[in-house]
């Protein structure tokens, strides 16, 4: 029998971890599933773009795994069982056991309400593509001098603070954060930042602590409120509950604790890479949920997974940073160097500059999906059946 690795996710993470996989070991030794809820890959960096009115490329995931010996399913997963090896699916109105040997967590995250009454029943969000389609028509239904308030300062905040600014500009947009609206990064840095919001008329709420969302408005800690007919929740993600619901070794949020090769610490038979994975990167520090940290992850995992199916020395790389990069809209954004553990240094590129190298970026992360090796060789590798081998990652 063929040795079964099930994939959790098709993000970013998902998708590069099992089509690696794919170019690492032969086909007819090992089985790999891919499951998705969405039967396309969404761009998640791009979905502040697809908010503002923007449409964007489709990419369906079968056509992506057609040709790579990835068997994708489009199934919603309910629950795991990892003592009992099985994951529980729902595949439109039917439900569905699917076993494994070896498994790939990789189901993402999704918006942190942080326990704020309304964000649930009033805000909107731009973590997923129904949420961000969602926003797309609630804005296209404000009149002009409307209100928009965006709900957080971080990277996220900024992109859709601006791209909504940008692409209605009869709109009043605002971006409230309960520290600073990018106060990480370095003066030049800031400094632009300031001077974008000032030339799309985006006004400031520092130091604003929101205690609650309503239909029109949201409510401060210091008792202030501030106008929002519309309110885009951006403040920090979540996981999805479904691994601390297991066996599983989880942090404190809910997140797969792993090795330096993205295998759990209590069950080696699991893997987790990108927002699922709480993982070590440079100078020690837990590598954030981002896409820049989901593609090493998923690389990290899928060659470590290979390398100990077929008997070889496993690969261990840590993994660091080399720049933070903010869209600020379609023809400005700001490339932040930073160093290996995420501290920014005094370089920065901003304007079309910035805003070419960030699509870039953007558009190789697209890319890395359907060429998951980048640049390593792609010769296949057979499983391993010498006693040295582990025996619950063993050819079954």
């Amino acid at each position: 029998m063929k040795h079964r690795v099930v994939v959790l996710g098709a993000g970013y993470a998902g998708a590069i971890a099992a089509g690696r996989l794919a170019k690492r070991l032969h086909h007819d030794e090992v089985e790999i599933t891919l499951v998705n809820g969405d039967c396309e890959f969404v761009e998640r960096v791009r979905l502040h773009q697809l908010a503002s009115g923007q449409d964007l490329p489709s990419r369906p995931l079968r056509d992506v795994c057609a040709g790579t010996g990835v068997r994708f399913r489009t199934a919603r997963v309910t629950s795991l069982d990892v003592d009992r090896k099985s994951v529980e699916l729902t595949v439109g109105q039917s439900a569905e056991t699917l076993g494994y040997d070896t498994l790939v967590y990789a189901l993402g995250s999704t918006t942190a309400d942080h326990g704020v009454p309304g964000v649930a029943e009033y805000a909107h969000n731009v973590a997923g593509k129904q949420d961000a389609l969602r926003l797309r028509s609630r804005l296209g239904e404000l009149e002009p001098g409307g209100t928009v308030l965006v709900a957080g300062g971080g990277l996220t905040g900024i992109e859709a603070a601006t791209e909504i600014a940008e692409a209605h500009p009869d709109l009043k947009v605002a971006i409230a954060a309960r520290g600073g609206v990018g106060d990480w990064l370095s003066d030049k840095a800031r400094r632009h930042l300031r001077g974008v919001f000032d030339r799309l008329g985006i006004t400031v709420h520092e130091g604003a602590d929101i205690t609650r969302v309503e239909a029109h408005r949201v409510v401060t800690g210091a008792g202030g409120e501030i106008p929002a007919q519309v309110t885009v929740w951006t403040a920090g993600f979540a996981v999805h509950p479904i691994a601390a619901a297991t066996a599983l070794e989880v942090s404190e949020t809910g997140r797969i604790v792993v090795d330096a090769t993205m295998r759990s610490l209590s069950h080696p038979d699991v893997y987790a890479v990108g927002d699922a994975a709480l993982a070590e990167g440079a100078g020690g520090k837990p590598l954030r949920m981002s896409c820049a940290a989901a593609t090493p992850m998923a690389w990290q995992a899928a060659d470590a997974l290979a390398a100990r199916l077929t008997g070889r020395k496993v690969p261990e790389t840590t993994i660091g940073y080399a720049a933070q990069c903010v869209s600020l809209g379609r023809r400005d954004a700001i490339v932040q160097r930073v160093t290996e553990d995420d501290e920014v240094t005094s370089t920065v590129i901003t304007g079309r500059a910035g805003a070419r190298i960030k699509e870039l970026i953007c558009a190789a992360a697209a890319w890395s999906i359907s060429h998951p090796t980048m640049m390593l060789p792609s010769r296949r590798h057979h499983l391993a059946t010498t006693p040295e081998t582990e025996p619950r990652l063993a050819a079954r």
